[in-house]
């Protein structure tokens, strides 16, 4: 219950204070009952309308957050749904729709380490799964996936739970018994997690092929009542997701999952995968501020996260190692569980290396396998402590093999010092965890807020924010850049004085900036105006001038080159001074 707490407070820490991102902007319109049609195109909005724009609309069917769904995104509906249901029941007012959005995959989160104590529990010792849930607890990597309005935790919650019952199988085929009710649970777990995201479908096939891996490690045959059962629970699986199936294969090839495509072949492109790996798992542990740091912190950093990795991964080695040689009775569920993470990276491989898509760029999707590492790690840490039954004091008595599901007698001396080193390793993991949370670590895509800041120029003079668009992805971005910028107007100039625009893109970028003759906007000169562009679009594209239709008559905007700057995206700021030249931002970041 302790580690229970501590992984609910960590999670809910400064749940909100963060800027939402392009991915969550997309959670949030579905969730709150929307679609990109609720959002005016080719005319100037007010923060006022904006505010409407996310604002919980009732009434909405599940049919039509799944007709949005496949006609503006590629995920499957499930946590869409549960999204929706769950802004309805909390209906938050004002600005706490953010906390809101944020909250419930925050429990799911929690949801997850009691899923991993139970896997730990059922496949070693009460002990490993208390080591195994407190990772979860405190690691970096859960409490950036728990703070995220995503689907990311409640997969993994299934995925957990699908490892259960894996483990349940395991030990049934071991025992040469079948219990229907195990196979149908793990079955409906996994047609849950396939409507949730479609990386479930990793998790399947690698549960599958860990269990096909153990019975040739055993080899041990499966009987014909095992394989029918398998066959009819994958079967089960494939008749309950038939209806989507279709809308999975369309979605594969979806401008929206462009940005996973590997760039051209070359040698580092290929490495690439490889080592970014690697440094997936080093933040499931760690993570000092590195990012958007100077090189002076960001290498002392990164030597100290590499440093501290290496010993973690030789101190798990060696708890693992001692494990597997003191409790042999555990050696199946070491090597079931050890098979999923290896069956997972396969198929990563396979999505990188086979179809050109390079998802081992973002760390999030390691999702998938995260809760087999932290039980790994649980017994690791549990086997830290077995050495020391081989010493002289205690070897003449020390039994060498334990009974399923117990903890062989450790002195309590002997107990004090293993648990040193798994202690030190949560509490550095607890750190990065605090640092994640005041936004030090894992920082928002293509920073919002920081862009924002940058456009805040004067509290006394109006601000225009013209974003051209080339797709929905688009809109995504530079709603969520329209929002700090509100978040900064509200809180220190006057939000009356700010507006936005979103250009349609049918005729190109050219004709979207010239659009802006004849769209009329509310304020007189001198104002300030920012453009922002699709990333495909150069900044040398940018226009040296432009033309804004004021109430009274159009007032020239003149391009300042020196203030030019790409995030993901470029985007370029114009002084439209009328009878004086507009001051120059300071703080704009390069």
């Amino acid at each position: 219950m302790a580690i229970l707490f501590l992984g609910l407070g960590l999670r809910f820490w400064h749940l909100d204070s963060k800027a939402l991102w392009l991915d969550e902007v997309i959670t949030a319109l579905f969730s709150l009952g929307r679609s990109y049609a609720d959002i005016p195109i080719n005319q100037y909005v007010s923060t006022e309308h904006l505010e409407q724009i996310f604002t919980l609309r009732s009434g909405v069917r599940d049919a039509e957050i799944v007709q949005r769904l496949v006609a503006d995104s590629t995920h499957p509906p499930l946590f869409f749904l549960l999204m929706y249901r769950w802004m309805n029941w909390l209906s938050p007012a004002g600005d706490r729709w953010v906390w809101a959005l944020r909250s419930l995959p925050a429990l799911f989160g929690v949801g997850a380490i009691a899923a991993v104590y139970a896997l730990g529990r059922l496949a070693f010792t009460p002990t490993a799964a208390l080591w195994s849930a407190a990772m979860m607890a405190v690691s970096p990597f859960a409490i950036y996936l728990s703070q995220e309005a995503r689907h990311y935790t409640l997969p993994m919650l299934l995925v957990t739970l699908g490892l259960v019952g894996m483990m349940q199988i395991q030990q049934d085929l071991q025992r040469h018994y079948l219990r229907p009710w195990v196979w149908l649970g793990w079955a409906g777990v996994h047609v849950l997690g396939l409507y949730t995201h479609y990386f479930c479908a990793i998790a399947l096939v690698a549960q599958v092929a860990a269990l096909w891996g153990w019975q040739v490690w055993q080899r041990q045959k499966v009987s014909r009542r095992g394989w029918m059962a398998l066959g009819l629970a994958i079967g089960g699986i494939g008749l309950a997701y038939l209806p989507w199936l279709p809308l999975l294969l369309g979605h594969a090839d979806r401008p929206e999952v462009a940005w996973m495509r590997v760039p051209e072949p070359t040698l580092g492109n290929y490495i690439a995968p490889i080592y970014q790996t690697v440094v997936n798992w080093v933040l499931m542990v760690v993570i000092l501020p590195v990012e958007s740091q100077p090189l002076a912190i960001a290498v002392p950093m990164a030597m100290v996260m590499i440093s501290f990795a290496v010993w973690v991964g030789w101190q798990a080695w060696r708890g693992l190692r001692t494990y597997w040689q003191l409790m042999p009775q555990h050696r199946s569920a070491i090597v079931g569980l050890a098979g999923f993470v290896v069956a997972v990276l396969l198929q990563f491989l396979g999505i990188v290396y086979l179809l050109g898509k390079d998802i081992t760029v973002v760390p999030r999707y390691n999702f998938v396998y995260f809760p087999s590492v932290c039980v790994l790690l649980g017994v690791a840490f549990v086997g830290l402590s077995l050495p020391s039954l081989t010493t002289a004091s205690t070897a003449a008595t020390a039994p060498t093999d334990y009974p399923a599901g117990s903890t062989p007698f450790l002195p309590p001396q002997f107990l004090k010092r293993a648990a040193s080193v798994p202690i030190l390793i949560l509490l550095v993991s607890l750190c990065s965890s605090g640092l994640v949370v005041h936004n030090l670590a894992f920082q928002k895509s293509f920073y919002p807020d920081r862009t924002a800041r940058a456009m805040a120029i004067q509290p006394t003079q109006p601000l225009l924010l013209v974003a051209n668009y080339q797709s929905s992805q688009d809109i995504a971005l530079f709603l969520s850049i329209a929002l700090e910028l509100k978040k900064v107007y509200a809180d220190r100039f006057d939000p009356d004085v700010l507006q936005f625009v979103f250009l349609s893109p049918e005729q190109g970028f050219e004709a979207q900036w010239r659009k802006l003759r004849q769209i009329p906007q509310p304020y007189n000169a001198p104002l300030h105006l920012w453009m922002l562009a699709p990333a495909s679009i150069r900044t040398k594209q940018f226009p040296a001038r432009l033309v804004v239709r004021s109430p009274q008559t159009l007032i020239p905007c003149t391009i300042v080159r020196e203030h030019r700057y790409r995030m993901g995206f470029p985007y370029q700021y114009y002084t439209c001074p009328g009878d004086g030249r507009s001051p120059i931002p300071e703080n704009s970041p390069r």
